[in-house]
């Protein structure tokens, strides 16, 4: 049987003529592991909460969802908590107490179990997911990593039998972030727990999966293997071609099928070496570029937040030019959202100098949510000024304006914070995490949109964890370790150079290719090596 089954489910919310899920149909089979995918807004985010009932939005519901033979509706609360675990995307969402023993212990001392139970559950997560080490720690003081891995351990110690997450990695460094993907694959192998995992980074999570589930607009448009989904991203997929793993869309834009279509950075090596014996053309040449005048200059900046608390920073040195997407990289807690509010002025450095000219700057925060006090996007929009319809189309949000800011996907609310940020028509701007949630296909209009301001001369610093968005579409990398910029180059050479923390095409291709960073270097390469 079936763990879950969905038959002709639609669902509509509130005062909307368009429904966000039609005509759905899926099973999900015991021990499966599920990636469910698409664009932002088409309907992934309302599709899992459906299947956690305690979370279901308000609205109009036709079909049936079943979990084994009853119908999911009908689950007793403490049955549904038990058995159908929930990670969303942002931590901070889910963490409600003060220490992480407490944290673990929250949910089963809400089921009711003893305390001898208790504790051994407790100690068991703990050593199974490698947080002993935290066991007594503040849950505020963790990083966004360990938060995330935690909340997946309260969930685990009530023994689901279905694991659900909303993105969970989204707001994860690449290291942290294969980690915790690294032990949600753990989870379903090993303990036979079925994982059902929504996400735009597919790089990590495509190998795992049985199943991909393709949704648009609401509706499902593909069911199947990895493989063969990649088999079909020149066709009837070609809308999420953006969105697949590199070795998938390298594949299919060379346009030689007779292989299997590689899904993990492995096989796409194998695949590019049966398709290349002897290579003839093996680099990429770039022109350097040319020195811009200084935008902002960082001198021997210290900081930290409370006085018998470490340096966060310990003399941050670092110069951003006017007219350059600037990205700055490193782990989470790494000091890298501080290092954006000194340069914005919302925190005083304790010690060193922040130079700026009399410029105008704007800060897109991490967690967007803060920027929203209306009613209606449009609203929020209008108090910035009249003249919000450009950015918005730009930002393409047109069609959430009526909506409240806290109702759309996260995705939708991270491009309606955009648009107001765009709105204040900054000198300098400073975005953190801004990929954060959004689909592929989105991340390359914004791109444009960044651009465009490095061409009208503003300056663009970026904190990101997206590998693959810093080494297309920024001028310069920097990587903050220790409290210190410990490098800073142009993105391309930041990226050739670097073993583990680079992208997808250049760990599929440095064996054949010497700089090849881009899915396009890669092509490239591949087209000149081909004829």
């Amino acid at each position: 049987m079936e763990s879950i089954k969905i038959k002709n489910f639609s669902f509509s919310y509130p005062l909307k003529n368009e429904k966000a899920l039609k005509n759905i149909n899926l099973s999900v089979n015991p021990g499966e592991y599920v990636v469910i995918c698409g664009k932002s807004g088409c309907g992934k985010t309302t599709l899992l909460k459906h299947l956690k009932p305690v979370l279901a939005p308000h609205g109009e519901r036709k079909g049936e969802i079943l979990f084994g033979s009853k119908d999911i509706f009908t689950v007793p609360l403490r049955e549904q908590t038990e058995k159908i675990g929930y990670v969303m995307q942002d931590p901070d969402n889910q963490t409600v107490t003060d220490k992480v023993f407490h944290e673990i212990a929250f949910g089963l001392e809400n089921l009711g179990l003893d305390s001898s139970s208790i504790r051994l559950r407790a100690a068991e997560m703990a050593e199974y997911f490698g947080i002993s080490s935290l066991f007594e720690k503040d849950t505020a003081k963790l990083s966004g990593g360990q938060k995330q891995l935690l909340n997946l351990a309260s969930v685990m110690a009530m023994h689901p039998d279905i694991l659900i997450l909303d993105e969970p990695v989204s707001q994860l460094d690449p290291v942290a972030a294969s980690d915790f993907l690294g032990t949600v694959n753990k989870i379903n192998k090993e303990l036979g727990v079925t994982v059902i995992i929504t996400e735009h980074r597919l790089e990590e999570i495509f190998p795992a999966a049985d199943k991909i589930i393709v949704m648009d607009k609401g509706e499902i448009k593909y069911s199947g293997t990895p493989s063969d989904a990649g088999s079909r991203l020149s066709g009837e997929l070609s809308f999420m071609f953006r969105a697949f793993p590199s070795p998938m869309r390298i594949y299919s834009i060379t346009g030689d099928n007779t292989l299997p279509c590689p899904v993990t950075v492995r096989d796409g090596r194998q695949w590019l070496s049966s398709l290349i014996n002897n290579p003839t053309e093996t680099e990429i040449i770039r022109e350097k570029q040319k020195k811009n005048e200084k935008a902002i200059e960082l001198r021997d900046i210290y900081f930290r937040y409370e006085k018998k608390e470490e340096n966060i920073l310990k003399g941050v040195s670092a110069v951003f030019e006017e007219g350059k997407i600037t990205a700055v990289l490193g782990g989470n807690g790494a000091g890298k959202s501080t290092l954006l509010n000194i340069i914005g002025g919302i925190y005083k450095p304790l010690f060193g100098k922040v130079k700026k000219k009399n410029i105008k700057i704007s800060l897109l925060p991490q967690q967007v949510q803060s920027l929203f006090t209306e009613k209606t996007v449009k609203e929020d929009l209008l108090r910035i000024g009249k003249d919000y319809k450009e950015a918005a189309e730009i930002t393409e949000i047109t069609r959430i304006l009526d909506c409240h800011p806290y109702d759309i996907s996260g995705g939708e609310r991270q491009r309606a914070a955009l648009c107001k940020v765009l709105m204040t028509d900054p000198d300098v701007l400073l975005l953190d995490e801004p990929t954060k949630g959004m689909d592929a296909e989105f991340k390359e209009a914004f791109a444009s949109v960044l651009k465009k301001l490095a061409q009208q001369g503003k300056t663009v610093i970026t904190v990101s964890h997206d590998i693959e968005f810093c080494a297309c579409h920024c001028h310069v990398c920097m990587m903050l370790f220790d409290g210190k910029i410990v490098s800073s180059k142009e993105a391309k050479e930041f990226f050739a150079g670097n073993m583990f923390y680079t992208t997808a095409a250049h760990r599929m291709s440095r064996n054949i290719f010497k700089n090849a960073v881009t899915d396009r270097e890669v092509y490239k390469l591949c087209k000149k090596n081909l004829k």
